[in-house]
Parts: C-alpha cells; sequence; structure tokens
C-alpha cells in the first residue's frame, strides 16, 4: 500500500469511526474511542483533520455528498421547474420512508445539538451544509416556470423553502408525528410551495 492510499484508508476508516461514535455520543465523543475503532491513534486525527471539529464537519460533507449526488440523479435535465420540484419531493420521500431514515435522523438531531454546544462547530457545519446546497440551488436555476426563467438567486430562495419543508416533514415521518403524510402529499406541499409568489416570481436582486 503506497503512502497515499495508506492516508486514504485512514481517513475513511475514521470517518466510518466517527459516524458510529458520533451519532451515539454526540459533543460527548471522545477522539481516542474514535481512533480505536479506526486502529489508528488520534495524531492520525489530528494530520487528516486538524481537530475533532474538523472531523465532524468532514463527517458530514462525506455524508451529504452521495445525496446529493442521488438528487442530481433523480432531477433530470429538461423538466420545468414544478417537475423538478416534484422529482425532489418524490426522491425526498423515499428518504424518509427508508428502514434507514431513523438513524439519519439521529445523527441529525445529534449534529444539531453539538453545533448549539459549540459555535465554532456550528459555523462550520452550516457552511458545509450551505456548500452541498449549492448543488441543489443549481438544479433548480434556469428552469422555466410560469413567470420566466428561475434565477439564481430565486433558486436559492426555493432551496431555503423546500429544506425547511421537507426537514420538518422528514422528522415527523419516521416519528410517526406526520399522520396521513405520503409522496403524493410531498409532492402537493412542494409544488404549492414552488407556485407561491411571494417565495420564487420576485427576484430579490430586481428589487
Amino acid at each position: 500500500m503506497t503512502r497515499a492510499e495508506s492516508r486514504e484508508h485512514n481517513r475513511r476508516a475514521l470517518l466510518d469511526a466517527a459516524f458510529q461514535v458520533v451519532s451515539r455520543d454526540g459533543h460527548r465523543a471522545k477522539l481516542d474511542e474514535i481512533a480505536e475503532r479506526a486502529g489508528v491513534t488520534t495524531g492520525a486525527i489530528y494530520s487528516l483533520f486538524g481537530s475533532k471539529n474538523g472531523l465532524v464537519v468532514a463527517l458530514v460533507a462525506d455524508y451529504l455528498r452521495p445525496y446529493y449526488e442521488e438528487v442530481e440523479q433523480a432531477i433530470p435535465a429538461g423538466l420545468d421547474l414544478l417537475d423538478a420540484v416534484a422529482a425532489f419531493a418524490r426522491f425526498y420521500w423515499r428518504e424518509c420512508a427508508d428502514p434507514d431514515a431513523l438513524p439519519r435522523l439521529s445523527l441529525q438531531i445529534t449534529l444539531l445539538d453539538m453545533a448549539l454546544h459549540d459555535a465554532d462547530l456550528g459555523s462550520r457545519l452550516a457552511a458545509s451544509v450551505r456548500s452541498q446546497e449549492s448543488h441543489l440551488v443549481a438544479l433548480f436555476a434556469g428552469r422555466p416556470y410560469s413567470q420566466g426563467i428561475l434565477t439564481t438567486r430565486q433558486a436559492q430562495r426555493l432551496t431555503t423553502g423546500l429544506r425547511a419543508l421537507f426537514v420538518g416533514l422528514g422528522q415527523g415521518v419516521p416519528l410517526g408525528l406526520a399522520v396521513g403524510v405520503d409522496e403524493q402529499y410531498f409532492v402537493d406541499a412542494a409544488r404549492a410551495l414552488a407556485s407561491g409568489m411571494s417565495l420564487v416570481a420576485r427576484d430579490p436582486e430586481a428589487s
């Protein structure tokens, strides 16, 4: 194994170990246990990620990357805005109905708790999530809708609204709090949000 291969192996092992320990212990997660699970020393964590917070931020980016890659595949080019939003809603519904939805929700809540306990980590996590969401903004921008073509700023506003909608539903469905909610509800709610004139039709840069 080359040095580069060994470094990537250790990085992957640490991310996998961090997922398990952070999901369980949150801000109380110990670097010693993460390193032991990964079969490396704590020095490897500092060498690869700089700090515990650096490891957590890398964990979130690693967790979100395949998610956004799957979203891109689920929303093909050529759809108008409302059809693209509906495709995204169907994708998110499948995520919520998946057997792994509860473990994912547990990790999300744990990361939120960690961010609340550490302002620096919270800021870095927010920046990481915003960076990943730029891919979603790009997926919606440029699509036709009733008032013309969606601008990047409008796509950002829409993405913010969809995130709020689906985070709420994404918590409610696995916990049994969203009674009667099904895939069509997700689609209808997302299309209604995208159709809202005050949210999408006005471009903030034009005012």
